[in-house]
């Protein structure tokens, strides 16, 4: 319903800011400190990209903001930053997996947004289900999280989408 270059214009703004900046901040990190992508997975070597990303996502979402985008996009980018201050509070005691609170968001939004929009999610409630299953199985055959972590990851998305969208 959007116009074509209004939406990649939008795809633009996110991604510069939630994929590109904080993926060249966190290398630029990760070279200073002479640290590989294993040792970032440490988690008290994790709080600068953290707070890194934090500070990408505001920015993007302030953008939005001042841009007047449509409240629902930058409600997506609301649960993301909600999702990265929860995990980067968690992390100072603990580790959680953020991919799995990746997913577990993408399930929680569609269900809102099924709502909201009244329609049925079934097809691609399964399809992210099996996604979040590949995502979490992943996590853990490579050693970096455990299944409570998993879990508990997906269920910080999961509610994060599913209460601020909704």
């Amino acid at each position: 319903m959007l116009p074509l270059k209004f939406k990649l214009g939008v795809l633009l703004l996110v991604y510069f800011f939630t994929a590109l900046l904080p993926t060249l901040f966190i290398k630029l990190y990760r070279k200073v400190q002479g640290w590989s992508r294993i040792d970032i997975g440490q988690r008290e070597r994790r709080m600068v990209p953290y707070i890194i990303s934090i500070a990408c996502y505001f920015t993007c979402y302030y953008i939005m903001n001042r841009l007047q985008f449509p409240h629902f996009m930058s409600s997506i980018l609301m649960v993301a930053l909600v999702i990265q201050l929860v995990c980067a509070v968690i992390n100072i005691w603990g580790k959680i997996s953020t991919h799995s609170a990746a997913i577990g968001a993408v399930t929680g939004s569609l269900l809102a947004f099924s709502a909201i929009f009244m329609f049925n999610p079934v097809k691609w409630l399964c399809l992210v289900m099996i996604i979040a299953g590949l995502v979490g199985t992943s996590r853990m055959i490579l050693r970096q999280h455990s299944l409570e972590q998993v879990v508990g990851g997906f269920m910080v998305g999961f509610f994060a989408g599913l209460l601020i969208i909704g």
